[in-house]
This record gives structure tokens, C-alpha cells and sequence, in this order.
């Protein structure tokens, strides 16, 4: 079973078949929403939207153990992540799909792994490629035969948020060699490995990052909404393609 896992613009799977939801409890408090199960063409879904339902719960607050733990209780075998990002790199502007190869991490104080505790063994998981090559591969053969334009590669920078980013911190990030930047794509990646599922991101960029281009001046709300709407489409239609 295939978990794909919703941000900002894709709170729900229209194109799931045959849906129930299930609520789920985990030693790590409650995931984000009940999980709603399907089926697109012949693959079976289970889905979470990462904010809830109602696009409630900001990226710090978001219980990331419980999402992942939950997941991988129901069965699911791999996990696709959506996310929405701001572009950095020149090429990544707004509308534009990528499918990043590597992130760095600048959040803070957020429970992070699953290897923690009183009678917890120190563990350490190898991280040097965070998003699954296998499952990178699938959702780029997929674009490819769907005709879906995506970008394959690219380092997406993590924030803690909620505030977006000043044009001093995108040049930082930039320097350090980021193309994309997002608030939600760790620990989620990280505790995936944790626990042996597969992940991979869809990062949809939905602006240029603060400072750069459109967004010299500021980040317009409404002209992240008009993008995310046409985009998202998109986005469906690599998940449909991938089942």
C-alpha cells in the first residue's frame, strides 16, 4: 500500500475510489487527521493531510512521529509527500514540480526520531540520500509517461516557521547551496528512514522565495493561491499516474 501524504493545496485525493477513514492511535499522541484509505486504478492509498483536514495545524505544531507511525501501523510499504516550497534556484519558479534528491534541516525543537527515551539504544540511521532513489525513480518515470514536466534534483532547504523567510536568510540558504525552501519536509523524511519506509517528495513551488524575482518586494497570499490551484492539478495527475 502506497501512503501519500498531503500539504498546503492538497488536503484531499478526489480521484480516490472506494474511501472509509480510520482513526488511529499511536504511543506518539494522535497523527493530524484520520486516515482516509482508497484505491486509484489498481493501488491501494492510504492518505494524511499533514495540517488536518481544516488546514489547522502550522508546521511546528504538526506531530510528525504520530503521522509517520500511524502509516506505516495500516500497512503502508512506501510514502509519497507533497509539499509546497518557494523557489531559490533561478529555474524553480512558481507553478514549476521538483523532485528534490536532498534537504537541510534548520528547524528546531521538534521531536525529531523515534530513538529516544530511558531504555532507548543510541541508533543511528544512515541519511546521505534522504529521499528513496527507487521511489525518486517511479515518480519521475511516471511524469515522463504522463508528459508531466518535473525537475529531477534538488536540495530543499527546511525551515521551522510559520513565518515565511526574510531575504537575508534565502541568500544564506542559497549559499549553502538550497534550491527550494518549505517548513514541513523534516523530521517527516528523517523518521521515515527511522522506521524503513521508503519516502519521496513532490514539491510544488508555489512562489519565489522572499527576495528573489516576484517576490522581491514581498509574497503575495493570493498569487501563491492562484498558482497552487493550477498546479495541483498536476500534481493528481502524477499521483494517478504512479498507481
Amino acid at each position: 500500500m502506497m501512503a501519500i501524504i498531503g500539504g498546503t493545496g492538497l488536503a484531499d485525493l478526489a480521484d480516490l475510489s472506494d474511501t472509509r477513514r480510520r482513526v488511529v492511535r499511536t504511543p506518539y499522541g494522535d497523527p493530524s487527521c484520520a486516515l482516509t484509505f482508497g484505491r486509484i486504478g489498481g493501488t491501494d492509498i492510504v492518505f494524511l493531510a499533514r495540517h488536518g483536514y481544516g488546514h489547522t495545524i502550522a508546521p511546528h505544531q504538526i506531530n510528525y512521529r504520530a503521522n509517520i507511525w500511524a502509516l506505516r501501523e495500516v500497512g503502508a510499504e512506501r510514502i509519497v509527500a507533497v509539499a509546497t516550497v518557494g523557489g531559490i534556484r533561478q529555474a524553480f519558479g512558481p507553478g514549476q514540480i521538483i523532485i528534490p534528491d536532498q534537504i537541510i534541516d534548520y528547524t528546531h525543537s521538534r521531536p525529531s526520531t523515534f530513538f529516544e527515551g530511558p531504555d532507548a539504544a543510541v541508533t543511528h540511521v544512515d541519511f546521505t540520500e534522504p529521499y528513496d532513489p527507487g521511489l525518486r525513480r517511479m515518480l519521475l518515470d511516471s511524469a515522463a509517461c504522463a508528459g508531466i514536466t518535473v525537475h529531477d534534483g534538488g536540495c530543499y532547504g527546511c525551515t521551522q516557521g510559520p513565518r515565511l523567510e526574510t531575504a537575508a536568510e534565502i541568500r544564506r540558504m542559497a549559499r549553502d547551496g538550497c534550491d527550494l525552501v518549505g517548513m514541513t519536509g523534516m523530521p517527516e523524511a528523517l523518521l521515515a528512514r527511522e522506521l524503513g519506509l521508503p519516502y519521496a517528495c513532490i514539491a510544488v513551488v508555489a512562489n519565489h522565495a522572499a527576495g528573489l524575482e516576484s517576490s522581491r518586494q514581498g509574497i503575495s497570499m493570493t498569487g501563491i493561491r492562484e498558482v497552487l490551484d493550477e498546479a495541483i492539478g498536476r500534481v493528481h495527475q502524477l499521483l494517478t499516474a504512479c498507481c
